[in-house]
């Protein structure tokens, strides 16, 4: 495993906020976690491999979208023939929105590509992976957090503005936290601005449970990481074998919810502090919301957007959904 590249101070405040969070959620009642905490090198590893899972569909949807629809995606963005900054929120790799980005080079669309991670590195690759495959693309990374990043471009540019928030996302966020979100990100646009935010639509709930609850162990396994993360970098003493990943989904409320589980009493020492677990009790992990069109609708509304149109995945599972905002 490669050193970090971190600067060491900024590794040690890291750790000070992770030690800060993981404590303040295990003191909290019920006790919770942060669902960020996930992604060390090995959960990334784990993530990766449960979107290659027959079960996991949400990836291969949304894709669905990118692939086989992009020309009704950029019939909406282009309608009114302006420029326009096409920005997307965790812009990770980009593998979704090459298909649309090539789709607008094509269609001699005037854009400029602003992608948004709070990774330098990340935005380094991709900004050198673009240049080779579409040397003809305008883009301007930004670094840093969603809305002062978008602060940033409106600074630099006074042209509409096209915001993507893919991946259904948004419902990895409580029903209060989302419409704070979705307010926060209107607070940034101005009037006839557009959100294209990725919706994991309700459907048969096995299908559902089944894509965060494989049959191979693979989604229990990145949960439990955690754990493991935690005695590697705080100090902790955790047993992963005394504890269990739990899955549960509510088909009425859309919501979809991990825990781990104690499967015995027990006093686990996180850097010194004693955490007691009481057998058979649970630690909520994150939500995984699934919405349906009235959902979706009463969200824009509730923010300041307008429901322009959607387009929806050919088997009707997941929908990217063009909010434009209001005056």
């Amino acid at each position: 495993m490669p050193e970090s590249k971190l600067p060491k101070e900024q590794i040690l405040n890291d750790t000070k906020q992770f030690r800060a969070d993981v404590l303040k959620g295990f003191n909290n009642n019920p006790k919770t976690s942060q669902s960020k905490y996930f992604y060390d090198v090995i959960g990334d590893g784990l993530f990766q491999q449960i979107m290659a899972m027959p079960e996991y569909y949400l990836t291969r949807s949304e894709m669905d979208i990118f692939k086989n629809r992009t020309q009704d995606l950029a019939n909406i963005l282009m309608a009114d023939g302006t420029a326009f900054d096409l920005i997307e929120l965790g812009a990770g790799d980009a593998t979704k929105s090459l298909f649309l980005l090539k789709h607008l080079l094509n269609r001699q669309a005037n854009f400029t590509y602003m992608p948004i991670d709070i990774s330098g590195h990340i935005l380094d690759v991709l900004d050198d992976k673009l240049s080779v495959e579409m040397p003809e693309l305008n883009i301007v990374c930004l670094e840093g957090d969603y809305f002062d990043m978008l602060k940033r471009a409106a600074n630099l540019s006074s042209r509409r503005k096209v915001v993507m928030f893919l991946g259904g996302n948004v419902g990895n966020m409580e029903a209060a936290e989302a419409v704070s979100f979705c307010r926060e990100l209107r607070m940034n646009l101005s009037p006839g601005d557009i959100a294209l935010i990725g919706f994991d639509l309700k459907k048969n709930p096995q299908t559902i449970l089944d894509a965060y609850n494989d049959k191979a162990g693979i989604t229990a396994a990145f949960n439990l990481n955690l754990l493991t993360r935690i005695n590697r970098e705080l100090g902790a003493d955790f047993n992963v074998s005394n504890f269990s990943h739990y899955q549960n989904y509510d088909p009425l409320t859309g919501a979809c919810r991990s825990y781990i589980i104690s499967l015995k009493e027990q006093d686990v020492s996180i850097d010194g502090t004693i955490i007691h677990f009481d057998k058979d009790e649970a630690v909520y992990m994150e939500v995984s919301q699934k919405f349906s069109q009235d959902d979706i609708e009463q969200l824009a509304a509730t923010s300041g957007f307008a429901i322009a149109g959607s387009v929806t995945d050919s088997k009707g599972w997941f929908t990217d959904s063009l909010w434009v905002a209001n005056n």
